[in-house]
């Protein structure tokens, strides 16, 4: 199993490029499953969970064909299967977003419960309901998922009492080819719902209201193929302006969308930084001064992602003051903190929220990743500390950053791999 180990103690410096983002990705592909016509995917990250759908998909029978540019071709003419192994599933919570689009479109489908990250009771429920409330027969049995209609599904009024954003985008898929209309309420408004829609909507879907709470989906009888570039990564942006804020760095981010980082962009110039901003790039620089403490809260589009909260830990762990992080999203998302106390960071979990105290300095430890994004806090805690950080489990992050050692080296981190 590889390992991270990080030389502490530089400030990072440099410009780099955003990747596609994941968790655009990853829904885009499943929806490639609602037609027989090819719907080539443009700007996919290089990430372990898009060769994890790509197998997925590949053993329902989907073909997916890379050109020179590594653009990939989905075609789903010949789906020969329709039941997602546990195997595959079990290493990626997106597995799910399978369900919807095969059931629309072929009448059946058997899913393994998902896995993924261990942040948090994050259930299906709501995906399962919605199905049922099509029309579908839904039962769970032997860790499966298995989802069947005698005809088209029906469109339906849908209440989803919990923002969710996978419900969103797998109801959102099956509504496309349901007769009639379909109202989904309470939607998930994430950037990333937006970029499936609007390739749904390539495909020939007719949506409206993506992007707000209220989505409507009037079904057709079928969709066509199309060609769509996901939009860039915002996560991956907010760690890398995070990671140049804490070491009291500079960075220039380009093929970045701005507007979808307001949020964060808000808080790193709250913590002290002179950021500007282009139609697709990113410009922050600390001028070599300590961050501020900041207070943070995590909520659904357009409140603070989850996704940052670990990073703005790591940030606040080396600020000036001290700062307040609560999480409302997920409810074992501090388990970054015991491995930054190994480093020397002052932090007190106390319920939902996280006060973290800012020291001078952390010192090098061993530590272990236990998820995606804490995995990244702890390469930004490793890069402020004094010494070497030995980061291990880095599995974790090879799920959601792209090449995140290369990038790192070119900002001028002193970072390499090493086999476990």
């Amino acid at each position: 199993m590889d390992k991270l180990i990080i030389t502490g103690g530089t400030a990072l410096d440099g410009e780099i490029r955003v990747s596609g983002a994941k968790n655009a990705a990853l829904p885009v592909l499943a929806a490639a499953l609602l037609t027989d016509e090819p719907v080539t995917v443009c700007n996919l990250p290089h990430l372990k969970d898009i060769t994890t759908m790509l197998e997925l998909l590949g053993c329902l029978g989907v073909e997916s064909i890379v050109d020179e540019t590594m653009n990939v071709e989905v075609r789903a003419g010949g789906i020969r299967r329709l039941k997602a192994p546990y195997d595959l599933v079990r290493t990626m919570r997106a597995s799910i977003l399978v369900l919807g689009p095969l059931v629309a479109r072929n009448g059946y489908a058997e899913v393994a419960l998902p896995g993924g990250c261990g942040i948090g009771s994050r259930p299906v429920d709501l995906h399962l309901r919605g199905l049922a409330a099509m029309g579908a027969d839904v039962e769970v049995e032997g860790g499966y998922i298995k989802v069947r209609t005698a005809s088209r599904l029906k469109g339906a009024r849908l209440f989803l009492d919990t923002v969710t954003v996978t419900g969103t985008e797998n109801l959102m898929m099956a509504a496309t080819l349901a007769e009639g209309e379909t109202l989904i309420e309470n939607a998930a408004r994430e950037p990333e719902v937006v970029d499936l829609a609007e390739c749904l909507i390539r495909m020939g879907a007719d949506i409206e209201g993506h992007g707000t709470g209220t989505v409507r989906i009037r079904g057709k009888e079928r969709l066509g193929g199309c060609t769509h570039a996901v939009l860039s990564d915002r996560i991956e942006a907010s760690t890398y302006l995070v990671a140049a804020a804490a070491t009291r760095g500079r960075i220039r981010l380009k093929e970045v969308e701005p507007a979808l980082l307001e949020q964060v962009l808000a808080k790193l110039r709250e913590a002290g930084a002179q950021i500007s901003c282009g139609p697709d790039w990113i410009e922050l620089d600390m001028q070599g001064e300590r961050p501020r403490a900041v207070n943070l809260k995590t909520a659904p589009y357009p409140g603070m992602a989850t996704d940052v909260q670990a990073q703005f830990t790591a940030l606040n762990a080396v600020a000036s003051g001290t700062g307040i992080i609560t999480e409302t999203i997920f409810e074992n998302r501090f388990m970054h903190v015991l491995e930054m106390t190994r480093m020397g960071a002052c932090i007190d979990v106390s319920g939902s929220s996280a006060v973290v105290k800012g020291v001078e300095s952390l010192k090098a430890a061993p530590v272990m990743a236990t998820d995606l994004r804490a995995s990244a806090s702890l390469v930004i805690a490793g890069l402020v500390a004094k010494g070497d950080t030995l980061i291990d489990r880095i599995y974790h992050i090879d799920r959601g950053y792209e090449c995140i050692e290369e990038k790192l080296r070119q900002l001028g981190a002193c970072i390499h791999r090493v086999p476990g």
